[in-house]
């Protein structure tokens, strides 16, 4: 089991610390370029190359998008509750609470723990997720976003691509399936890179309330997935992914919303810095828990 839990999270962690470690020896590195191309180009390659390579069970696939929209609405219920009980501005600690780290660490988590049938149920929640946090996300943060621009988000479209290929049973030209193999490679290390470059330059002051309100946003994360999976009756493995996308730690766009809105940015950035090193021992705990029972 160790050996197994060290080949899922070595990755992660060495990938991230070489983004840490690059930023903290003053080498640049083009934080808004990387994100844009991630988000833009490599991210959409890789929804549709999972999804169209893929044996998705399109009912399993919607019971975890479903499963999504309703633990970010009791996270926000959570994050609210939590806002008006210590006298936190409720815009601060919702998004927060209800938009993890799904991309940069569930992703790739997500596929060393549970393989590509684990990564591709990871991408709906990660699709469900990432379209909340660019709506109700900005909205929240106090940087609206239009619809129009929402539906064009290039997430979206290739989302749609790739569901008509599964629907339809379609099987994508040759030089289309690698061309966004190739692009959707990338995005996994790109995203752990930025992670770790992320991590570096943030500064947090709130490191004790940090590491509760953090820790506190991973375990309710943690036993409301695991509440929705046994409630839809989901098989192990997509139980596995549901729990650990829902306990990944806050997301670092929270963070620059925060910045970009003038909203407690410092509060936000405890938030990030501390809920990840936190879910550095909390994950393989959960893993502990989940690879026997997600293989058996």
């Amino acid at each position: 089991m160790l050996v197994e839990l060290f080949a899922v999270m070595a990755p992660v962690l060495i990938v991230a610390g070489i983004g840490y470690g690059w930023a903290r020896s003053g080498q640049p590195y083009p934080t808004d370029f990387v994100t844009r191309l991630v988000l833009n180009v490599s991210t959409p390659c890789l929804v549709l190359s999972t999804l169209s390579r893929a044996e998705v069970d399109l009912g399993l696939f919607g019971q975890m998008a479903m499963a999504c929209v309703v633990i970010c609405a009791l996270m926000a219920a959570v994050g609210w509750m939590l806002s008006r009980a210590i006298g936190t501005d409720p815009r601060v600690l919702v998004p927060a609470y209800m938009f993890p780290n799904t991309g940069n660490m569930g992703l790739p988590i997500s596929l060393y723990a549970f393989g590509e049938p684990g990564l591709a149920l990871a991408v709906a929640f990660f699709v469900v997720l990432s379209v909340g946090h660019f709506s109700v996300g900005l909205v929240l943060s106090g940087a609206a976003q239009s619809w129009r621009r929402l539906l064009l988000n290039p997430v979206i479209i290739s989302l749609s691509i790739a569901l008509v290929v599964v629907l339809f049973e379609l099987q994508l030209p040759r030089w289309i399936d690698n061309t966004v193999g190739l692009l959707g490679a990338m995005s996994i290390p790109m995203m752990l890179l930025t992670l770790g470059v992320s991590l570096a330059s943030i500064r947090i002051r709130q490191v004790g309330r940090g590491m509760w309100l953090g820790g506190a946003r991973m375990l309710c994360g943690a036993g409301i997935g695991w509440g929705i999976a046994l409630a839809l009756d989901l098989p192990p493995l997509a139980q596995g992914v549901l729990v650990l996308q829902s306990a990944m730690p806050v997301a670092v766009f929270n963070y620059l919303f925060a910045v970009r809105a003038g909203r407690s940015p410092e509060t936000v950035a405890s938030l990030v810095i501390c809920s990840t090193l936190l879910s550095f021992l909390f994950i393989p705990l959960l893993l502990i828990w989940w690879l026997p029972i997600a293989h058996g």
